[in-house]
């Protein structure tokens, strides 16, 4: 039964594992999603690249645009992989794939870009792209009704979450490709796991976790960890360094 990471590095290391594991599985687009809105993107993207840095140029890392591209060809001029952006209207994403390219990384992509990422996903065929801390989940709200919704359903359905951790006020989602939606409560010094499910709680399905949790399994103990965020205030001020 799998443990909630203790560390962020950990959590970094177990999110490359994962991605590999969905990699190997045949799974081609991939999310990982660290969902700590104060960690800082780019230092956890380069840790997370470090995993692939060994396909030297066939690893093509693309940022939402033009200026963070930009800026991590400046801050990382030791990397052996090449960096783009999602494209525009006059610069089309798809023309910045080449046949040497066989792995994609977008970097943190939103809402804004998710045509984009569609596109890129389309064109890269079957080789596998990565959306590294996406934030797509409200991507049916951009643009107008109909249309947002099919873009929802077409694409964002097609995605395989390959790692996700989200702390919640008293609780945290997990996931670690290929186990399973796990649900952790928050204790006084650990975290106990209240639920296991093939797919991802959310809306009503959470709630009644949260308010009548019980431990999966009719007689197993409930596995406890002390989880990644007894520890994340200090994560957090090391990274703000």
């Amino acid at each position: 039964m799998s443990q909630l990471p203790t560390t962020l590095e950990e959590s970094i290391a177990l999110a490359q594992t994962a991605t590999l594991a969905a990699i190997a599985a045949g799974h081609q687009r991939i999310t990982v999603e660290i969902v700590i809105p104060e960690l800082k993107s780019m230092g956890l993207a380069r840790q997370f690249i470090e995993s692939f840095s060994d396909r030297g140029n066939a690893l093509k890392v693309l940022f939402p645009d033009t200026g963070a591209a930009a800026l991590a060809k400046r801050d990382w001029q030791d990397r052996n992989f090449k960096i783009d952006d999602l494209g525009s209207s006059r610069s089309p994403v798809e023309d910045k794939i080449q046949a040497e390219d066989q792995l994609f990384i977008a970097i943190e992509p939103s809402a804004v870009e998710v045509a984009q990422v569609e596109k890129l996903c389309n064109a890269a065929g079957d080789r596998p792209v990565i959306l590294f801390l996406p934030k797509l989940e409200d991507a049916a709200i951009v643009g107008i009704g109909y249309a947002a919704r099919q873009l929802r359903d077409r694409f964002l359905t097609t995605l395989t979450c390959a790692y996700y951790i989200k702390p919640l006020e008293t609780a945290a989602i997990y996931r670690c490709y290929p186990g399973q939606w796990q649900v952790w409560l928050e204790g006084d010094n650990d975290y106990t796991l209240i639920s296991e499910s093939p797919a991802k709680p959310v809306g009503d399905e959470l709630d009644a976790l949260l308010v009548a949790p019980t431990a999966p399994g009719d007689n197993a103990p409930a596995a406890k960890s002390p989880g990644i965020f007894a520890s994340l205030g200090r994560f957090l001020r090391t990274l703000s360094r």
